[in-house]
């Protein structure tokens, strides 16, 4: 039986490629911005991109905020994507600004210390022992397009990390069934796709 998977639509995301890849993974992919027709779904999509004060401010604008945090309150799945990752924390700073995010995970998300940025490109990832997300993923490569990470690791949660020019930073997140990746898994070839499949068989 496919999952019905909902990929939440607020005005931010990559979402057609989000949406084969998802399908391609053998799910049932509905892209919208309706909250209604979002919580009849079995699963939960927040993709993202550009910046932590846009995507908060589109999130907010189209009822995001109650959706995502009663969604996780009920522990419901989801799987954020890059700023939709990001603003699962308590908050970003970008040029010097701060706007609050989620709150779900502790920590900030900052700007990476690398001379070179963003980091772009394809990038190995440190998944932890016991991590389902990344299970027959050891040494794969997946492709980042960021300036800002969280550096910390949040607490409770099962955390994978990977690095540019010598800055360690968060790059998956595990806690119940709220996962999350600061890379693109629908942008990251077969290991992505693996990754996703992997995603799909933790909701049964």
């Amino acid at each position: 039986m496919s999952r019905r998977i909902g990929l939440f639509d607020y005005g931010s995301g990559n979402l057609h490629s989000a949406q084969r890849a998802f399908a391609g993974a053998g799910a049932d992919v509905v892209v919208t911005s309706d909250l209604d027709e979002l919580r009849r779904q079995d699963a939960l999509v927040v993709p993202g991109v550009g910046a932590y004060a846009t995507c908060m401010a589109g999130l907010s604008a189209a009822g995001g905020v109650e959706l995502i945090r009663d969604w996780v309150a009920a522990d419901r799945p989801l799987i954020g994507i890059c700023v939709g990752h990001q603003i699962l924390f308590d908050g970003g700073t970008e040029h010097g600004v701060s706007t609050p995010g989620l709150g779900l995970l502790d920590g900030e998300v900052v700007s990476l210390e690398a001379r070179r940025l963003p980091h772009m490109g394809w990038n190995t990832v440190d998944a932890p022992e016991g991590s389902r997300l990344f299970d027959s993923l050891a040494g794969e490569r997946f492709y980042f397009v960021h300036s800002y990470a969280a550096m910390r690791p949040p607490t409770g949660a099962l955390v994978a990390t990977s690095e540019h020019e010598g800055s360690q930073f968060v790059a998956a997140v595990e806690r119940g069934n709220l996962a999350s990746t600061q890379f693109h898994p629908e942008k990251s070839g077969a290991a992505g796709a693996r990754l996703i499949a992997n995603w799909l068989r933790i909701l049964g």
